[in-house]
């Protein structure tokens, strides 16, 4: 299908939100295979809950394990001094500004949590 991928924007610091609903949707989608590709954005608090929690992090390398791309703003990231831990589990960490805006202008769907 056309424009079947997914960007879920994750901004939120919350381990609750971050478990029930953007890891549980994006871990669903591809065992589903409800969208071709679904890409995980990470934005600001939420780069800082990876840091600091093994679960979550867990959770992180399962989700690329399975096929999802999970990627990280390096500006937010670098602003909580995690840059390097992020790298360190398997995240893409680089300037998404342009990422994002190109996305969100050809109109593709998008989730922010």
């Amino acid at each position: 299908m056309e424009n079947d991928n997914l960007l879920i924007l994750w901004i939120c610091g919350d381990k609750d939100v971050a478990e029930k609903m953007v890891f549980m949707y994006a871990i669903n989608s591809m065992k589903e295979k409800l969208w071709n590709e679904v890409t995980l954005l990470i934005w600001g608090p939420s780069s800082k809950l990876i840091s600091e929690d093994e679960s979550i992090k867990d959770q992180i390398k399962e989700m690329i394990s399975m096929g999802v791309k999970v990627i990280a703003s390096r500006q937010c990231a670098d602003s909580y001094g995690v840059s390097t831990k992020l790298s360190e589990i398997g995240i893409n960490v680089y300037n998404t500004g342009i990422f994002l805006t190109v996305w969100v202008k050809a109109g593709k769907k998008i989730i922010t949590v």
